[in-house]
């Protein structure tokens, strides 16, 4: 118990200390006119409520990330909190408000334009495709997911429910932020929020040790590796590069530069107290690693979500439980897909408050999400946790570059993206989707790569 209450305090000091330094070192400037005011279009761009954006920014990064990546990353036993505490505070925190607060300086721009101002133009086409892919990839996936669900849950066809979700997918995508995303996510936001906090309640008010193994060792019951596999597995309960296609959505409702640092780095801390909740019960409610994995093997981090609900919550918790991880998908699937359209309507320069425009990139884009959901996609998904964790990296290296040319300490997402390139590299030098070199081999290269990149920087930077 006292070591879940210093990890929870360790997040909260880390708003309350790191962000301001995050937030001192970017110089915000309370006087600018922001793109929700300068470019307000009734559509992207306008002003929300300041509480309100934050939730949607919580409930846009999060999704099931908190939950499913830290039931996962669980498995490796407490080590997995030092992750979540100190890549929230350090990486998770400082790459959400980079990724936000730049393009707020940039017009609410997406992160395509960005990465090709500050990385270069070259990168700008081979970006695009990777983006692209990678949200509908994405959204097919959490599209998917739940449509499944209700087909097991009805006794319907999933036909229907892929229609059905595609066809919510479809309106979230199109209409103005404000009428389906700014009215309902606050709700599922304070609903991820609650479900949590109640289950952490009881557990507390109960006799079950909170982490039977106090160890810092590795617990994985298969004895994957540390470094890079758990860095990778809890993505969005710590650093997770989806968040930066999603900070840019709310860049454009953000009304005053003051409030960054409480809406993209607040979030991403209070994201990382969801993930520390339930990799908690996970190790807690099943006693250890060992009864974990037995039920993730059998029914997937889905079966211990509703099986730490019922425990704790009872029937009607079993039910919230799986009404959130539905919900929790599709807010994940149709932010991607909104933002799949940002992306290609900066990319070509279209502005978004013409419907005939809208209507035709939504389209574009709802219909390659569509056609991805009839594949069979196992094998790409295995890639997914690499691509995040290395849109990531990219985004922490474009942070970088743009503290480089304001003359600001670089430092700060320097080291960040330093550590998480050098987590991708050995992640696919190592793992079966890539190249399957021994783990020693794989480290050694992730390090150089890292190394290399960081000293080259430097050394470049310097002498200009």
């Amino acid at each position: 118990m006292t070591i879940f209450l210093l990890a929870v305090c360790a997040l909260i000091v880390g708003y309350l200390i790191y962000g301001k330094i995050v937030e001192k070192i970017f110089c915000i400037n309370e006087k600018a006119v922001t793109p929700a005011v300068a470019k307000r279009d009734n559509v992207d761009f306008m002003t929300l409520p300041n509480w309100r954006v934050f939730l949607i920014q919580f409930l846009n990064i999060a999704g099931l990330g908190p939950v499913f990546g830290a039931i996962l990353g669980a498995l490796y036993g407490p080590v997995a909190l030092l992750w979540i505490v100190f890549g929230s505070i350090f990486a998770g925190g400082v790459h959400d408000y980079m990724a936000g607060m730049i393009s707020v300086r940039n017009g609410g721009q997406s992160l395509v334009p960005l990465v090709e101002k500050y990385l270069g133009s070259r990168v700008k086409s081979l970006f695009l495709i990777f983006m692209v892919f990678f949200l509908l990839l994405l959204g097919s996936v959490f599209a998917m997911s739940p449509a499944h669900m209700l087909a097991d849950m009805s006794g319907t066809p999933f036909i229907w429910w892929i229609i059905a979700v595609f066809g919510y997918y479809f309106l979230a995508t199109l209409l103005p932020i404000d009428k389906i995303i700014g009215r309902f996510y606050p709700l599922f936001a304070l609903l991820l929020i609650g479900v949590s906090l109640a289950m952490i309640v009881v557990l507390f008010m109960g006799d079950k040790a909170f982490y039977p193994n106090l160890t810092l060792s590795n617990l994985h019951p298969k004895g994957l590796p540390i470094f890079p596999l758990m860095f990778v597995t809890i993505a969005c309960g710590a650093l997770s590069g989806f968040h930066a296609t999603q900070s840019p959505l709310m860049a454009r409702c953000l009304e005053n530069e003051k409030y960054g640092r409480s809406i993209f780095y607040g979030a991403m801390i209070t994201e990382g107290i969801v993930a520390l909740i339930w990799a908690t019960l996970g190790i807690a409610f099943y006693q250890g690693s060992e009864g974990l994995n037995a039920v993730i093997s059998q029914s997937g981090p889905g079966g211990v979500v509703s099986g730490v609900a019922k425990g704790y919550l009872g029937q009607i918790g079993g039910i919230l439980a799986v009404l959130s991880v539905v919900l929790l998908s599709i807010t994940s699937g149709d932010t991607a897909f909104r933002s799949a359209r940002l992306t290609i309507g900066d990319y070509w320069q279209k502005e978004n408050k013409s419907l005939k425009k809208r209507l035709l990139i939504s389209t574009i884009v709802l219909s390659g999400g569509i056609a991805m959901s009839f594949f069979d996609l196992t094998t790409i998904w295995l890639y997914f946790g690499w691509a995040n964790q290395s849109l990531a990296s990219i985004t922490l290296w474009m942070a970088t570059f743009y503290l480089y040319k304001e003359h600001k300490c670089y430092w700060l997402t320097l080291i960040p993206a330093g550590f998480i390139t050098s987590v991708c590299v050995t992640y696919i030098m190592y793992d079966k989707i890539g190249f399957r070199l021994p783990l020693d081999w794989s480290i050694i290269t992730g390090v150089i790569v890292a190394v290399i990149l960081v000293v080259w920087f430097i050394i470049k930077h310097k002498k200009r």
